[in-house]
């Protein structure tokens, strides 16, 4: 290794947060990481990082050398990218992060597409709804679902790109209608069963007339899971009234599994984002992915027609 391949191994253990993390996600032993980490300090006469047998914290003189270091290889970043788009190939590994449902029904098909047009990259896929640190973790990029990420992304670390709108729905089986009735107002949800999604952070709903006024209800929860495919089954099986995406929806919907409610009012619409780390250049690899996700998404999503 060069003095260039030390930089972008000590960049990588400040960023995963220790050396075994970082030899993880390079694919080296902790020892070759170490070895690389102290041949630097050697190089430069002072002490990068200070290392235990549990974890690695940055000294000072360490934290402006990184802040160096990512200059220099976002410079040599974009290089490759102005030479490597001349012929429009994307090589090398890129690790995504995304939402279980979303990932397995939507982004996997897209995914399918993408390499066909570039059959030399490889993808690393994390298919999960729990939040992980993506910059600790050598993700390139994660999708996530929220309300404001490009407004005020809440790790400075990060960046974000609408990729989607995310419309919810709230719906239940024919059989549970027929059984139980049909709300026709917000105030008649609290007398049904609702099957929520275990990462809402409440337990009502506030719904939108068609004057603007908003109606909030307080609902209690009949079964409560991580995953919103397990709540459509149990919703098409007579158990309560669901309020999940329409991208989980939508074909429950056209099939007439499942009935919408409630059509003249309005949910709250989240985004969908595609997140990555923060640098002054994009990998080529990572922004033609992102350009390709929102070409295929954005505006009105096909589950939405």
């Amino acid at each position: 290794m060069g003095q260039l391949e030390d930089m972008l191994v000590f960049t990588r253990v400040v960023e995963a947060g220790s050396i075994t993390r970082a030899a993880e996600q390079l694919n080296m032993a902790k020892s070759a990481i170490s070895k690389r980490l102290s041949v630097l300090e050697h190089r430069l006469g002072i002490k990068l990082i200070t290392r235990t047998t549990r974890q690695s914290s940055i000294t000072e003189a360490g934290q402006a050398y990184y802040q160096g270091c990512q200059l220099i290889i976002d410079e040599i970043e974009e290089l490759n990218c102005h030479a490597s788009s001349q012929a429009r190939s994307l090589q090398g590994t890129l690790k995504i992060a995304a939402p279980l449902s979303f990932g397995i029904h939507h982004l996997t098909p897209a995914l399918d597409s993408f390499l066909k047009q570039h059959p030399d990259l490889t993808l690393e896929m994390d298919f999960s709804d729990k939040k992980i640190d993506i910059v600790e973790q050598g993700v390139d990029l994660a999708l996530r679902i929220g309300q404001s990420y490009t407004a005020k992304v809440s790790d400075s670390r990060l960046q974000a790109r609408k990729i989607a709108p995310i419309k919810h729905i709230l719906c239940a089986s024919p059989d549970y209608l027929a059984k139980h009735g049909t709300p026709r107002t917000p105030i008649e949800l609290e007398s049904h069963k609702l099957l929520k999604y275990r990462h809402s952070d409440t337990t009502g709903l506030s719904l939108t007339d068609s004057k603007g006024s908003v109606h909030k209800v307080q609902l209690d929860s009949h079964f409560i899971a991580n995953n919103g495919d397990v709540l459509k089954l149990l919703a098409e099986s007579n158990h309560g009234i669901v309020h999940l995406p329409t991208f989980i929806t939508w074909q429950a919907i056209a099939n007439q599994t499942l009935v919408p409610l409630l059509a003249d009012y309005q949910l709250v619409e989240l985004q969908a984002y595609a997140l990555y780390p923060e640098n002054r250049y994009l990998p080529l690899k990572v922004r033609h992915l992102i350009d390709f996700l929102i070409e295929r998404f954005s505006h009105h999503p096909y589950w939405d027609k």
